[in-house]
C-alpha cells in the first residue's frame, strides 16, 4: 500500500473518529432555578441545579457542588449539593460571605465544571435579580481540537503523497 493512502486513512480517523468519539457521552447540561445575582453578604442563594445528560437525560446519584471565589481576596467556598426528590434535580443553599465580586462554578459530578459569570455581591454595584442561565455542556473545545487534529493529519497527508509524487532529480 502507497505510503500517501496511509496519511490519508490518518487524516479521515482524524476528521471523522475523533469528533464523534469526543461527543459520545461524557457530557451534561446544568439548570439554575436562580442565579446570586442581588444578594447581600450573608444572604442565602438556595438554588436547584438541573442535570441532564446530553441536555435530555436526568441524572440522578451524582454529588455535584458549587464553588463560590471572591475575585479581589481569593477567598473560596465550597457547598455540596443534595438530591432535591426529583430525577436529576439537586439543591444547595451557598452564602457569600463578603461584599465584592465573585465568580461561581458548577462541578456536575458527571463530566466537567460549569463557569458562569461573575456577580457583584452588596454595595451599589449589585445588581436585580436576573433570570436563570443554563450552561450547555457540549464539549466545543474537544470538537474544535478533534477538528484542527484532522486538518492538521489532512495536510500531513498531501504533503507526502506531494513528496511521493515528485520526479526523482539527477
Amino acid at each position: 500500500m502507497r505510503a500517501w493512502w496511509i496519511a490519508a486513512l490518518v487524516a479521515a480517523a482524524g476528521l471523522l473518529g475523533l469528533p464523534a468519539a469526543a461527543a459520545a457521552g461524557g457530557w451534561a447540561t446544568v439548570s439554575l432555578s436562580s442565579t446570586p445575582d442581588g444578594l447581600g453578604p450573608g444572604d442565602p442563594w438556595n438554588v436547584e441545579l438541573t442535570i441532564l445528560q446530553h441536555g435530555r437525560t436526568p441524572l440522578d446519584g451524582l454529588e455535584p457542588s458549587i464553588t463560590l471565589t471572591n475575585g479581589a481576596t481569593g477567598n473560596t467556598k465550597h457547598v455540596v449539593a443534595k438530591p432535591a426528590g426529583q430525577p436529576g434535580v439537586y439543591e444547595a443553599r451557598a452564602v457569600f460571605p463578603d461584599a465584592g465580586r465573585w465568580t461561581y462554578a458548577i462541578d456536575d459530578g458527571f463530566s466537567r465544571v460549569h463557569d458562569y459569570p461573575a456577580v457583584t455581591i452588596g454595595g451599589e454595584g449589585a445588581s436585580a435579580p436576573a433570570a436563570a442561565r443554563s450552561d450547555d455542556g457540549f464539549p466545543w473545545t474537544a470538537l474544535l481540537a478533534s477538528l484542527l487534529a484532522g486538518l492538521a493529519a489532512a495536510v500531513l497527508a498531501l504533503t507526502l503523497r506531494r513528496r511521493r509524487d515528485r520526479p526523482a532529480l539527477g
